[in-house]
Parts: structure tokens; C-alpha cells; sequence
């Protein structure tokens, strides 16, 4: 079938009517004089409506969507149900965390700045450095996701594609921080809803209607038309809820909104965030499922094409436009929070708290700073996309990595005897252990695959109690993570070590645990968590009316 393509200038049009709105937009909010802080958090006072819209445009990604048509199109009908349930259970348990992070710091800028106010320095560093890496390879993946949408549909290239991207985030992000990510992702996720509802029934029909799943069944393995597909579960269902758990966490994209949003509509932000990514992103996975039945190949064997030729094929002219700024407003959402994230990490947890020390940082040196790291993270992306990576294998490496983080980062905020040396040491021993067996340098064979299989079973149970702790608190938690363990045990040991993602990630949680309950129980220190308040907050001597 030929693909339907928009034109050079249509395509440039497109680019400039929307990047060009939201810098104008960003001109006016820059009119209200933004200050460090208010660059960094928007004041905290956030209304429900665009918090509720910035948090659901941000965790909706173009790499979240072209991710979830690659799972259908892997895995069947089970791959987009693994994707989009998991990804919107872990918004949802955000919030118990949140509510607590936002009652001990209110005035926070960063996860990592409470860090230090709670252990000191390095702890501080180690958080911040993870989230720099997290937020350039997310900011990467979407400029990805942007140049393959751009190569396909037109005939621009895919690296002048992933340049007008990134300079049209860059300009309207750079001028007035997390307040014009904030307020522009509202836009954008109506815009993006909307064409979501209309995309996806137009590509279904287009190409064949109910017919397809007759058609099209002898396509698709036995595994890959079940509704619970175990290979679907073992290899991404699992993995990603680990990921998706330790992304929760460990990613100030998403604190950062925690921080922007009035602390009273915490809990109304994140359920609805919740049900807005769910139905949005599933719905969009059905792409990669249609391709399945229908016998697509991706071009160049490539699956983060499969998304925009599927578009190109059973669209025509106007709705090719409207899937256009479909994902074009998708990735924008998520790369100006990862910019914004970023800049608030240099500003706060390297340059505030550390080069200038406390309370001496200088405010205006503080939004130069910012905007010269933001500038600095947009190239550093570029040239990384040029690279093409798989978007799945991405998103699910860097949340394994940051699985090392969640338990102490937890424990930090709820247990005054974890200590700076706890911390430390339990990040560093997991992410020792998670990278040799997600990457196969070692032979989990005999003795080797019994001891990661059981500790991959204490992982499972490390997950379970954190999510069953955030809401109903210490004792279930902990109930929750025995129980969890105990079940998966008898058909665990022996099994888990072949499924090397899963398991690296799984055995970063445990080993992380493990560690950090060790080198913290039999300490006699106890930290006031009151302290943290007073060390963290404001730069601006006054904040100014916004």
C-alpha cells in the first residue's frame, strides 16, 4: 500500500503553528517576572484542573505511545493491557508517597534537595546524578519518536526532523521554566485526547473494520491472542511494573509536578492522571495489535515506525495533520518537563545546595544556570537520537536502573534510622548487582541462577510491600511483601533467571532492601524529620506576586 505523506512545507507549517503557539504562550507567562523558585516549582499553588492535564501530558510520551504499539505488535492483544494498566496503577501509587514527600518539604525543589537535608552530600548527588541520566535518555527517546514521526510522513530527514524538535521545545521551555511546561501541557493534552478518540477508530475502519480480526487471526501465535499472555507478562508486563514503580520514585519529571501542585489536590490530580494515561495509552497500543493482524511490517524493521506508517497508510490529508499534532504534542509534553526537570536538578542539587552552598546562591545566577543546562541537555539529546535506539528497551533500562533507588529512597522519608552510609552503599551494591545480570556477564547457571532467583523472589516482595505500605501503612506492607514472596517461591526459584530483565530489576530492589535495613537497624541515631522543612525551600529571599 503507498504511504500518504504531508510535504516538506505542509510538515514545516505544522511545526511552526504549534511550537510557534507555545512560545507565544511562554512569552506571556514570562511576563509575570518568574523567579528562581517560581522557574522550578510554579509556587506550589498549581490548580487541579492543570495539574491534573500537565501530570497525564507528561507521563503520556510520544516514547510511551510508540513503546506501547511495538508491545502490541510483540506480544498481541495482552502487550497494550501490560503497558497501559501498569504505567497507570504507578501514577496512582504516587500519590501516598507524594502527600508524604510534600508534608515533610513543602518548599522542595527537587527529590534529591530533600536528600540532602535528610542525609547530606553524596546521598543528594546519587539521586541527582540518576535523575540527569533518567531525564536525557527519556528527552532522548522522545526526540526519536519525533524524527521517525517527521522522516515518514514526509521527506525531511530524520535528523533534520529530530533538530526541529528539539529547538522548538528548547526556545518555549527555556524562557520561563516548569511554569510554561506546566500551563502549555494543558493544551496539549486536550489537543491530544481529542485526536486520540478520533486516530485510532479512523485507522480501524480505514483499514478493514471487525473484519480485520478474522482476516488477520492467522497472523498472530496463540500467545499473541490472549487477553494474559505469559511471555507478554514475563518479559514486559513484570519488568515494567518494576520500572514504572522505581520511574514513580526516582524521576523528578514527575516530582517536579508533585511540587507545582497545590498540596490540597494532590489526591484528585493523580486518579485522574490515572484513568487519563490508562484509556489514552492502551487505546493507542491497539495500533501495534491492528499492524499484527493486518501483517504489517515496519519499515526498516524498525518498530517505532510502526505508529506514524500506520498513519501514513489509512489516513488521509486532514487526519494525517491531526495525528501529526497528536504526537508532536506528546513528546513536547514530556521533553519540556524533562528539560525542566533537569534544570531544577543543576540549579538546586549541584549548583544551590552544593557550589554555592546554603543560602548563598545567587537567584539570577541560579535561572542562568537552568537555561544554560537546558540548552546543554537538548544537544546532548540530539546527538544521542542520532543513535536510534529501541524506545521499549529504554524507558524499561532506565527504570531497572533507578529500581536501586526506591526502597532507600523510601525509607529515607518514613524511617529515622536510615543513614547516609545505608544509603549509600545499598545503591551502589544494586546497581553493581542489577548490571551484570541484565546484561549477561555473568552465566546464572547452578548455585549462580538459585541465589538470583531467590533474591529475585525477595524483590517481588520488596514491590509488593512498598505499594500496599504508601496507602494502608508499616504492618501491611510488610505483610504484603511476605505474602508476595511466599506465593511466588515454589515456582519462582528455578524459573526467574530466565527472564535476565525482570530479574536485574527485581534483584536491584532486594539487594538494595537487604542492604539498607542491615547497615540502618542497629543504629542509635534518630533524625527529626522537622529539620528537613528548615533546609529546604526558597532561594528568593522574596517571591515575588505571580
Amino acid at each position: 500500500m503507498q504511504l500518504n505523506t504531508l510535504g516538506t512545507p505542509l510538515i514545516l507549517f505544522l511545526i511552526l503553528f504549534f511550537f510557534g503557539g507555545t512560545f507565544l504562550l511562554s512569552l506571556t507567562i514570562g511576563r509575570k517576572r518568574e523567579n528562581a523558585d517560581n522557574y522550578m516549582t510554579a509556587g506550589n499553588e498549581v490548580g487541579f484542573g492543570i495539574s491534573a492535564a500537565s501530570m497525564t501530558a507528561t507521563w503520556i510520551w510520544a516514547a510511551s505511545l510508540y513503546a506501547s504499539a511495538t508491545s502490541g505488535y510483540t506480544y498481541g492483544i495482552s502487550g497494550p493491557i501490560h503497558y497501559g494498566l501498569w504505567g497507570a496503577l504507578m501514577i496512582l501509587f504516587i500519590y501516598p508517597f507524594g502527600r508524604r514527600i510534600r508534608s515533610i518539604a513543602p518548599n522542595a525543589h527537587t527529590l534529591a534537595e530533600i536528600l540532602h537535608a535528610r542525609h547530606g552530600r553524596s546521598s543528594q548527588l546519587i539521586l541527582a546524578g540518576s535523575n540527569l541520566l533518567g531525564s536525557l535518555l527519556s528527552l532522548t527517546s522522545n526526540f526519536i519518536a519525533g524524527g521517525a514521526l517527521i522522516a515518514m510522513l514526509s521527506p525531511v530527514s530524520f535528523s533534520a526532523g529530530i533538530l526541529m524538535i528539539g529547538t522548538g521545545v528548547l526556545l518555549y521551555t527555556l524562557w520561563s521554566g516548569v511554569r510554561a511546561s506546566i500551563l502549555t501541557d494543558f493544551i496539549q493534552v486536550c489537543a491530544m485526547l481529542g485526536a486520540v478518540v478520533i486516530i485510532v477508530p479512523a485507522v480501524f475502519f480505514a483499514a478493514g473494520g471487525p473484519e480485520i480480526f478474522s482476516t488477520g487471526a492467522v497472523n498472530l501465535t496463540p500467545s499473541q491472542q490472549s487477553f494474559f499472555s505469559s511471555d507478554a507478562f514475563f518479559n514486559q508486563g513484570a519488568p515494567y511494573i518494576a520500572a514504572v514503580l522505581a520511574y514513580a520514585i526516582g524521576n523528578q519529571t514527575i516530582a517536579q509536578r508533585l511540587f507545582a501542585v497545590r498540596e490540597d489536590k494532590i489526591r484528585q490530580t493523580f486518579v485522574t492522571a490515572t484513568i487519563g494515561y490508562g484509556a489514552t495509552v492502551i487505546g493507542v497500543g491497539i495500533l501495534g495489535v491492528l499492524a499484527l493482524y493486518l501483517g504489517v511490517k515496519p519499515m526498516d524493521g524498525d518498530t517505532n515506525n510502526l505508529i506514524p506508517q500506520l498513519a501514513s497508510m489509512y489516513l488521509g490529508p486532514v487526519l494525517l495533520c491531526v495525528f501529526f499534532v497528536m504526537v508532536i504534542g506528546s513528546l513536547a509534553s514530556t521533553a519540556d518537563s524533562d528539560l525542566a526537570a533537569m534544570s531544577s536538578i543543576v540549579m538546586t542539587d549541584i549548583y544551590g545546595r552544593n557550589i554555592a552552598q546554603d543560602g548563598n546562591a545567587n537567584p539570577r545566577l541560579l535561572l542562568l544556570v537552568g537555561r544554560i543546562t537546558m540548552i546543554t541537555a537538548t544537544l546532548a539529546a540530539l546527538f544521542f537520537a542520532s543513535s536510534k535506539f529501541n524506545i521499549l528497551e529504554l524507558l524499561v533500562l532506565v527504570g531497572a536502573i533507578w529500581g536501586a533507588l526506591v526502597f532507600p529512597v523510601i525509607a529515607s522519608f518514613y524511617w529515622d534510622k536510615v543513614t547516609n552510609k545505608a544509603f549509600s552503599i545499598s545503591v551502589i551494591a544494586a546497581l553493581a548487582a542489577f548490571f551484570p545480570v541484565r546484561f549477561g556477564w555473568i552465566a546464572l547457571e547452578g548455585a549462580t541462577a538459585f541465589a538470583t532467583d531467590l533474591l529475585a523472589v525477595i524483590g517481588v516482595g520488596v514491590i509488593a510491600g512498598l505499594m500496599i505500605f504508601g496507602f494502608l501503612g508499616r504492618t501491611a506492607g510488610i505483610a504484603a511483601g511476605l505474602i508476595a514472596s511466599i506465593v511466588v517461591l515454589p515456582f519462582g526459584v528455578g524459573f526467574l533467571h530466565q527472564y535476565p530483565v525482570l530479574t536485574a530489576s527485581l534483584l536491584a530492589y532486594a539487594v538494595s532492601m537487604i542492604l539498607c535495613v542491615a547497615l540502618s537497624w542497629s543504629g542509635r541515631e534518630r533524625f527529626d524529620f522537622d529539620r528537613i522543612s528548615a533546609k529546604t525551600g526558597n532561594f528568593d529571599t522574596a517571591t515575588p506576586t505571580v
